[in-house]
């Protein structure tokens, strides 16, 4: 169990690729992107929603990737999904359920999580152009295109 614990929050170490890739300086590690969206889902969660699962598939999303490596559309993703399904079953079996949920976007909890990881890239983008002056229009264009919540997509510029 230690050993585990020891590799899930190796996630901490573990930089979003896209950010690398784009050639932003000293980019946001997996651990903060997840940490990003548990708190705009504490801020933007509406009350007809279980917080506790939201926060819970917000935590847990991308924790496979502290094995399988944070892919982006630009990679080779034909074996992402039995790679990621592999990886939570050894490194959290009690954590499947919720992965598999977010996965497969079917309930309203993971369908509004997939929006807030959308909404975490887009702000993300917006805080880096600001920083570093470089454009990452590519990543704010794409979360537009995914959010369908009205409430959400107001909160991009």
């Amino acid at each position: 169990m230690r050993d585990q614990l020891k590799e899930i929050l190796g996630l901490k170490k573990v930089l979003r690729s896209g950010w690398v890739r784009a050639g932003v300086p000293s980019p946001e590690s997996v651990a903060a992107h997840s940490w990003g969206m548990s708190m705009l889902a504490l801020k933007l969660t509406p009350p007809e929603l279980d917080l506790q699962r939201v926060l819970s598939l917000c935590i847990v999303h991308d924790v496979p990737e502290v094995r399988v490596g944070d892919l982006t559309p630009h990679d080779d993703t034909s074996t992402k999904a039995e790679d990621e399904l592999k990886a939570m079953q050894g490194l959290a079996p009690e954590w499947v359920n919720l992965f598999e949920e977010y996965e497969q976007g079917q309930t309203p909890e993971s369908k509004f999580v997939k929006q807030l990881d959308k909404l975490d890239m887009a702000l993300q983008a917006e805080i880096y152009q600001a920083d570093h002056g470089i454009s990452l229009e590519e990543f704010i264009e794409s979360a537009r295109l995914r959010i369908v919540d009205e409430d959400i997509q107001n909160l991009l510029a």
